[in-house]
């Protein structure tokens, strides 16, 4: 076991809730580390829709997911935040009053009075398509995100699905890429009705293709894509020529070892109560889509005004003989002086 991080507060996972309380808990001179299981900063935002448009940030009319990654992390920077990337949180330990002692699954040890779990709905992993032998292209000419556009440019891209995710790429990368075809199993999609209409006007016009079936196969050599079976609903075979597929077939949110740290679920949630979201186990809270509670809103700016109520509580463990005395951003010196503003 390695020698233990000592830190005030522990925030598991490194998305915009887990990034903006690293902001509200420094303005109360907390200091933070972080341990996100992805391999990059920004949890959802940065792996699932880095270039997907969010309209509902506070002030912000628009802004990327890794915009507003981006935008987090230069207003955490007075802070000097540790982040712990690729690692999973394995076992909370109570050792103090307050203090715990949390291992990750590449046996880093931290020794903290607070722990703040900010893990979204835990690990998110996309649904993998049923077709032989598809693991041989993943990562070459198989992906299940779009994290840079530019990347498909000029590519043969078959789009697999029928909910938001496919019909956003298909309506985002026809522009760029050679040709798109959507393929869905049926003539009827999950996705908002304005990007259907969009859909098949650009079908209609010949800018894109439309198939109905299943892929069946792949074919290609060296994990390069060259071409998709498709079974079509007569029973049909057609060949798809493509260098790229996207499959969309939703993502499978696994928990993980969260039902192993003493904290109480709620079908596979958190419950928190509402003033300071602290959970069942004084000293440990949980912020974002992880928690639930009466009237619970699944949305960023939620997350950020629990993170902003769990700070204060936080404070009263990690500085216990301290009276917290509230003040604004615009008008305290002391507060402006953190931030590096005064």
């Amino acid at each position: 076991m390695s020698e233990a991080i000592k830190t005030d507060v522990l925030i598991i996972g490194a998305g915009p809730c887990g990034l903006f309380a690293v902001f509200e808990l420094g303005l109360l001179d907390m200091k933070a580390h972080l341990v996100d299981i992805l391999d990059k900063i920004g949890g959802q935002c940065a792996e699932l829709y880095p270039e997907k448009p969010i309209y509902d940030i506070p002030g912000i009319p628009f802004v990327t997911g890794q915009g507003l990654t981006d935008a987090l992390l230069e207003q955490i920077k007075p802070f000097g935040s540790t982040f712990h990337l690729n690692e999973m949180v394995e076992t909370i330990e109570k050792i103090g009053d307050p203090l715990f002692r949390v291992t990750t699954d590449a046996g880093k040890v931290f020794e903290c009075k607070v722990v703040v779990i900010s893990a979204g709905g835990g690990s998110f992993q996309p649904k993998r398509p049923p077709v032989p032998g598809i693991e041989a292209y993943e990562g070459t000419s198989v992906f299940y995100a779009v994290r840079k556009m530019e990347q498909f440019r000029d590519k043969s891209i078959l789009i697999v699905g029928g909910g938001d995710s496919a019909l956003d790429w298909t309506l985002n990368l026809h522009p760029i890429a050679k040709r798109v075809t959507l393929l869905h199993r049926r003539d009827d999609f999950r996705a908002a009705p304005h990007s259907v209409e969009q859909m098949r006007a650009l079908v209609a016009s010949d800018k894109m293709d439309l198939k109905i079936g299943q892929v069946t196969s792949l074919e290609g050599e060296g994990g390069k894509l060259s071409a998709a079976m498709m079974k079509g609903n007569d029973n049909a075979i057609t060949k798809i020529a493509c260098d790229t597929m996207l499959p969309f077939f939703g993502l499978t949110m696994k928990l993980g070892p969260v039902a192993n740290w003493g904290v109480a679920l709620e079908n596979n949630l958190v419950p928190v109560d509402t003033a300071a979201f602290e959970t069942n186990v004084p000293g440990i809270f949980a912020i974002g889509d992880i928690n639930t509670y009466p009237g619970k809103l699944k949305l960023i700016l939620s997350g950020f005004h629990e993170g902003a109520l769990m700070a204060q509580k936080a404070h009263r463990y990690v500085y216990p003989d301290k009276r917290l005395v509230f003040q604004y951003t615009t008008s305290s010196s002391s507060l402006q002086k953190k931030l590096g503003v005064s």
